[in-house]
Order: C-alpha cells, then structure tokens, then sequence
C-alpha cells in the first residue's frame, strides 16, 4: 500500500488520484461531519455518502466508517424511515380458560348520524369463542352511560370478564372506567402503541363488521343502525377457522335455528349432563384449534420480524406520529420527528414494552412503546 501513496509537490499524499486522510487529529470525522451534516449534503445514507466521498478521498476501512457514523446519527435515526424488518417477536394473549372470561373491545366511530343520533358502534368480542355483541352508541355519550350498557350487555349476560384488552381510547383511560373494573376485579389490559396486533381480535372483526355494513347498505338501504341487530346475527353464526365452528355453536354447543339450519329442538337431542359434558369436551377442542392457530400465525409473522430488546438504563428513541393541525416537539404535522429523544430505559415491563424516564416542560409520564436504538 506504501508503495500505492504519491506524494505531490504540496506534500499530501494521494492513494490512486483520492486524497488520503490519515487517522489523526480527529480529519476523518471532519470529512463525514462535512459530507453529511452541512446543508449542501443534509445526512445522506451510507451508501450515497460512500459514493460522494470514495472518488475524492480514501482511507482504509472507509465504507465501514462512513457506515457506522451514519448509523450513530441521531438526527438519521429520528427523521428517516426504516427499511429493515420490523422490532420485536410477536407478543400474543394467553388462549382463555372459559367463555367470557377474556374479551376485546373497541369502538367504530364517525359513521352516518342515524335518525336516532348514533354514530358510533362499541364492538365487544370474546377471545375464546369469538362471539360478539355490536352496540349502538352515541360518540359523545358519557362513561356512566356506557357503563350502564356495560352492565347490561356483557356482565348480566355473560358475567364478570376476568380481564379485558383495548387499545388506549380516551373513553377506557379514565379514572371512573378504571375504577369500576377495579371494584369487579377485572384487568385491564391496554395493547401497547405501534403493536395492534395485542388487540387483533377486535380490530379483525372490525373490519368484518365494517363490510357487512357496507354490504347492508348497499343491497337494502335505510340506517346502518336498522340492520346491525342481523349483522351480529350473521357474524355470530359464520364460521371461524381459528375455531372450526361458528362463535354461536362455541358458546352454547350446538348451531343456532336459522333459516339455514332448519333442526329442531326434540326429545332425540341430547339434553341435560350429557349437554355440559359435550360443551365442556368442545371448548377444550376449541382451546386446542386456537393454540395451534396462535403456533401458526406466530411462526408466520416472526419470520418477517427481528428480535430485540432493551434493559434497565438503555437510552432509546421514541416513536410518535404526527397529529393534523398540532404542534408536538416544535414542529407541525408532517414536519414532525417520526422518533424523539433519547430517554432512558427505568423499567422493564415486558419484552416489547418499557417504562421511559419522558420529560416535558419539567413534567415526567410514562409511556410504554417500541423503540428504536
């Protein structure tokens, strides 16, 4: 290599016509700061910055210096968008014991004003044998309203839940919400940000409730709200192949009269112990069928997913995503960081979810989200 180096009149030396920027007084680092930071450049990736650089300068092991300033660029990590495999095995909800002892619930809001003045449905789902109840709500009902159809829906129909899980809406974050549950002894579980898949069930049969609706409206007019009651019907006694039966026959073990199912409840049915036996025999078949579609879905979405996780004291960075019309971080909408920070790791709470030390205008939250290093 020695004998590769030409040294000019000026005294520099050149490898092969690229100026050669020997490891001393902190050159090399100058030339990166220059190629990727100034506004003639602003923050290149590795790549394109190696490109620049590599017909005018050189020095051994230059690509992988370029690449890991680049990678240590804290303002690359908060504004450029991630190519790489999504963070974090998929986290998945214990399959249920019973029925109704673990329900999912959401909201579907901004729908048409019915004549009534609804525009929302509360959709309410068990884990175990996917049935579902869709309420009719109004969006600016108030906690004790809801509670009351609460009460009345799920708890008198189908007793206490164990624990419930949500997403983080500002009607299941109040204090009166939390409360109550605490007083039935019921859980509450809250999916954590950037993973809906924690909340899975209820978001999936969202989206199903939504094309039924849809489907409604189009072939037989009138109010979304007159035919939601045979749209839960319809969805209650479609079959699920998580399940292998539909949720009506999981729930009370056997298929629903219908104007399909046409059988009648006799003498030559099988009635009392010998019912509880075969529901009992079948939610553990449903049980089964769940694991190993659980097994399944898992091995699917970890082939597309990296490992990663953090520990007490890491410093990461923040994911956040930009409001219409609101200033989060000094900036607005768009213009907003897709990461802030760094903030400091101070505990752990599972393998996807962290308690951050979160500072704003001196006042401290805690936030629970996947980060990025």
């Amino acid at each position: 290599m020695e004998e590769q180096l030409d040294v000019k009149p000026d005294g520099i030396r050149y490898f092969i016509n690229r100026l050669w920027i020997p490891l001393y007084g902190g050159l090399r680092e100058l030339v990166m700061d220059k190629a990727h930071k100034s506004r003639y450049s602003v923050h290149p990736g590795s790549d394109k910055m190696y490109h620049d650089l590599k017909a005018l300068y050189w020095w051994p092991r230059m690509k992988v210096d370029i690449a890991k300033y680049v990678s240590k660029c804290l303002t690359c990590s908060k504004v450029k968008v991630e190519y790489q495999k999504p963070s974090g095995l998929l986290q998945q909800p214990e399959v249920p014991m019973w029925k109704w002892e673990q329900i999912s619930m959401d909201f579907i809001t901004k729908l048409p004003r019915t004549p009534s003045g609804c525009d929302t449905i509360w959709v309410i789902v068990d884990r175990l044998t996917k049935s579902a109840h869709f309420l009719v709500i109004k969006e600016t009902d108030k906690m004790e309203k809801l509670t009351r159809v609460y009460i009345k829906e799920v708890v008198a129909r189908h007793g206490v839940p164990i624990f419930i899980i949500s997403d983080r809406d500002a009607r299941v974050t109040t204090n009166f919400w939390e409360s109550l549950h605490k007083s039935l002894g019921t859980r509450l579980d809250m999916s954590t940000a950037y993973h809906p898949q924690t909340d899975g069930q209820s978001e999936r049969t969202i989206q199903t409730l939504e094309d039924l609706l849809r489907a409604c409206v189009i072939d037989f007019g009138d109010s979304w709200e007159n035919h939601l009651p045979l749209v839960e019907f319809s969805y209650n006694n479609s079959y699920h192949t998580s399940i292998q039966a539909a949720p009506f026959e999981a729930l009370y073990g056997r298929k629903c009269r219908s104007l399909v199912c046409w059988a009648e409840i006799d003498d030559g049915q099988i009635t009392g112990p010998e019912l509880v036996h075969e529901t009992t025999e079948k939610i553990v078949q449903i049980r089964n069928r769940m694991a190993a579609a659980r097994d399944r879905q898992k091995g699917y979405a970890d082939k597309r997913r990296k490992p990663l996780e953090f520990q007490v004291g890491d410093r990461v960075l923040l994911k956040v995503s930009p409001w219409k019309g609101v200033i989060r971080f000094g900036k607005r909408g768009k213009l907003s960081p897709r990461y802030v920070g760094p903030f400091e790791i101070l505990k752990r709470i599972g393998p996807v979810a962290y308690q951050l030390n979160y500072r704003i205008k001196s006042m401290e939250f805690m936030m629970y989200f996947m980060f990025r290093t």
